[in-house]
């Protein structure tokens, strides 16, 4: 008989409290530089958009600023786009991909769109690789009133005032082989469950809502994608991880109950992307290419279909 899976902190059964979640804060270890990989990016982008500061993270000694990067043009007469990257801050191409949108694409929505872009949403976690903030909170599941992530707190107090206004909502993710190797362990850990594998889908899928699906507008983006990589096929219970297959690629989860980050608007269109980066099939280029054939074709099927 296989043992079951268990993570080295805690006792299984019991979920966490103060002390384990330090000995796991304990553990994370800082792998690059949001400054530079994030901050410096968007720093070349202030002459073509206007950047704001909508929040600071403090974390001990630590200090992070959250950017949001908007159209110079902004005109209330325009939809408006929000994309959003790096909620769980390890997804390394939602965060490239939406700054490579910013720096290669963004000219072409000028005057028919007001832009939004929050890159990454989640610094700390992005520098350390991991899904949690510091307090071992996943910002994906903490979008609603009395937030306990700072992360989602401030993105959904700046979000405030536009939540009416925005068309489309396109959020950044990925699927990796960890999540199986450490974030959904440490999960059941933490909150005192036996760990259950799902296995990991080898391709780029779509999380659309359940209350609000949007079929048409998913299957578009699952073909500009398809262009570029592979769509991740259904298991033997025509399921992705856990849920079942809607339609080619697609996924739906009901999105608010879930305090997930589409949930902070009304958009009409709503979608998370899913892409697999330790597939053999993929390079890192391809996810980053993949998440903006994924925005551009969202953006795209809207003014289509306003």
């Amino acid at each position: 008989m296989t043992p079951e899976p268990f993570y080295p902190i805690g006792t299984p059964g019991q979920a966490w409290g103060e002390s384990e979640k330090l000995a796991w804060l304990s553990r994370q270890v800082r792998h690059r530089s949001h400054a530079d990989d994030v901050v410096a990016r968007v720093d070349r982008l202030r002459s073509r958009f206007h950047v704001s500061e909508y929040g600071r993270l403090v974390y001990g000694e630590e200090s992070f600023p959250q950017l949001a990067v908007r159209s110079r043009d902004w005109n209330e007469a325009l939809p408006t786009v929000l994309v959003t990257g790096g909620v769980h801050g390890y997804e390394t191409s939602g965060v490239h991909g939406a700054l490579q949108f910013l720096e290669q694409h963004a000219a072409r929505y000028a005057g028919r769109v007001n832009l939004l872009v929050v890159p990454c949403v989640s610094p700390w976690a992005y520098e350390r690789i991991h899904r949690w903030n510091p307090k071992a909170v996943d910002p994906n599941r903490s979008f609603r009133e009395n937030s306990p992530s700072d992360e989602s707190a401030a993105l959904l107090q700046m979000i405030a005032p536009l939540k009416d206004k925005v068309l489309v909502h396109i959020d950044l993710h990925e699927t990796t082989d960890s999540d199986e190797s450490e974030f959904r362990p440490a999960l059941a850990a933490r909150d005192g469950k036996p760990f259950e594998a799902e296995g990991i889908p080898d391709g780029f899928y779509l999380v659309g809502d359940t209350e609000d699906p949007q079929p048409a507008f998913q299957q578009a983006i699952i073909a500009a994608v398809e262009q570029v990589t592979h769509i991740a096929p259904p298991d033997a219970k025509n399921e992705i991880i856990g849920s079942p297959v809607v339609a080619h690629g697609v996924i739906n989860y009901p999105l608010r109950a879930l305090g997930l980050c589409p949930s902070i608007t009304n958009a009409r269109y709503r979608t998370t992307t899913e892409v697999y980066p330790d597939s053999p099939k993929a390079t890192a280029q391809q996810c980053n290419d993949a998440q903006v054939a994924a925005v551009r074709a969202a953006i795209d099927f809207a003014l289509a279909n306003a």
